[in-house]
């Protein structure tokens, strides 16, 4: 992984540092605050042995205390030491519990043993560290004489006595909240890079054209506004998003100089993926560029298309195709100059078989010899198959992607939907990118399945009802809003 790859992976998932860290700090605090507090109370011993008047016998003495003090050192932490230290104290523990408190330790070529006692009272830890020491001078006087009034081979010195502690050395605050950070930090970092690595989703654009097999003809950024209000009202606006409708626009005219498409379908692999919000700023892009211009709601299962724009979708597509109205009854002026729409109608028990007959073929042909573009926002590809069926009939198909949503496998899939019915793929589109490097991003799209799509279409059926009393005859309807007479 190179430095640049660390750095987006950082900055994409900086709240699983983020959060590691805090969770690593606050165990610690906790552990901290579990923590039985411990002082810790010191004595220093000197051991000395009999020098003689040379030089010689100078030195020899003193190798001796040190290879004594080695010795020393064991024997303070021996069961003896700390029986007599419990019978001179009277303390309620055992030798064993009292020899897990004792640390001993000699520093190299010297005669000193530094003793540390660990307690929960500082009192008694400093009471314990000086008897301690004062009972092994005993214990050594005795080893150390080699009979009844002789003069000891060797002799220990209490050089320094104990004190009452004033702090507890257990638990050490800033170590353990220090050593929390550095494994947050480590344990964040190593998740955070795991996680990228074991994310199947499509992110780059490298990626999106190897996997389709097509170029990138336009990247969308993520816009929240677009979540309360779909359609973007290109007129004076030039906002990031509508700038990044227009270039999609002019990439879509660019396509195929001498035979541009004009019958586009929109669709994506799953649901969720920003299709349709897509499929109705292109045409209003498309529209504010003086083309004329049909947006279609070929999503006869879950349709959108009446509530982005606000029209009646009783009346459209499917009714159109079962012989209810003819297409002129059927389609909707919008309140967007050179906007057409023809809203999906009544859902049909059988989308398919009706997408896939010849009156749609028929319906798309129409369309296309009277408007200069015709746009279709159909199914996701692996949802259900109409996508597919539409996209046999049209000109090409662009297909989006979702940043850090869309799948990969998911996206192969949709590809091979559409090249085995042999539609061809005009590119694919990058919608919801971040602004800040972030995958973080915020669209709720509701789809196939979800309780909010048919609260959604329920709401906008009721808020659209007081504009104008809904007549009896679907037909009516239509031709209402073809030419834009309310009632």
């Amino acid at each position: 992984m190179k430095l640049q790859d660390f750095a987006r992976v950082l900055r994409a998932r900086w709240l699983i540092v983020c959060g590691t860290l805090a969770a690593s700090v606050i165990v610690a605090v906790i552990i901290t605050a579990m923590t039985t507090p411990l002082y810790q109370a010191s004595t220093r011993l000197f051991v000395s042995t009999e020098s003689g008047s040379s030089l010689a016998e100078a030195y020899q003495g003193n190798r001796f205390s040190q290879e004594r003090v080695k010795s020393y050192a064991e024997l303070i932490k021996g069961q003896t030491v700390a029986q007599r230290t419990i019978d001179k104290l009277g303390l309620d523990m055992s030798a064993a519990e009292l020899q897990e408190k004792v640390k001993a330790s000699a520093k190299l070529d010297t005669v000193l043993i530094n003793v540390q006692v660990l307690d929960e009272s500082p009192v008694r830890a400093r009471d314990i560290a000086n008897s301690l020491s004062d009972e092994f001078v005993g214990i050594v006087r005795e080893l150390e004489t080699p009979e009844p009034g002789a003069t000891p081979n060797a002799r220990v010195v209490v050089e320094q006595r104990a004190s009452i502690p004033e702090h507890p050395v257990t638990p050490d605050t800033t170590r353990n909240i220090g050593l929390g950070v550095i494994l947050g930090l480590a344990l964040g970092v190593g998740l955070a890079v795991l996680r990228d690595m074991m994310d199947n989703t499509v992110k780059d654009r490298p990626t999106l054209e190897a996997i389709t097999n097509t170029g990138v003809v336009g990247h969308i950024p993520l816009d929240k506004n677009r979540r309360k209000e779909p359609a973007i009202s290109f007129e004076g606006d030039r906002s990031a998003i509508s700038e990044a409708f227009r270039k999609l626009r002019t990439n879509l005219q660019f396509l195929a100089v001498d035979n541009p498409p004009r019958a586009i379908v929109i669709t994506s692999s799953v649901p969720a993926e920003g299709k349709s919000t897509t499929a109705v700023n292109i045409a209003l892009a498309l529209a504010e560029a003086e083309h004329n211009v049909v947006i279609i709601d070929g999503d006869l299962r879950r349709p959108s298309l009446h509530k982005y724009l606000n029209l009646v979708g009783t009346v459209g597509f499917s009714t159109v195709l079962s012989g209810g109205v003819s297409l002129s009854e059927a389609l909707q002026r919008t309140r967007f100059p050179g906007l057409t729409a023809l809203t999906s109608g009544a859902i049909p028990p059988n989308p398919s078989e009706l997408l896939g007959s010849q009156a749609a073929r028929k319906v798309l042909a129409e369309l296309r010899a009277e408007f200069d573009y015709v746009i279709v926002d159909s199914t996701p590809l692996l949802a259900v198959t109409d996508a597919a069926i539409l996209a046999a009939g049209a000109d090409g198909v662009l297909l989006m992607a979702r940043f850090g949503k869309t799948k990969r496998d998911e996206l192969a899939h949709a590809v091979g939907s559409l090249e085995g019915v042999g539609a061809p793929i005009l590119g694919t589109v990058f919608t919801m990118l971040p602004n800040r490097g972030s995958s973080s991003y915020g669209y709720g799209y509701s789809y196939y399945g979800t309780d909010d799509s048919q609260n959604l279409m329920q709401k906008s059926t009721t808020d659209s009802s007081p504009k104008s009393s809904p007549p009896s005859d679907p037909t009516r309807v239509a031709q209402t809003q073809k030419h834009g007479v309310s009632e």
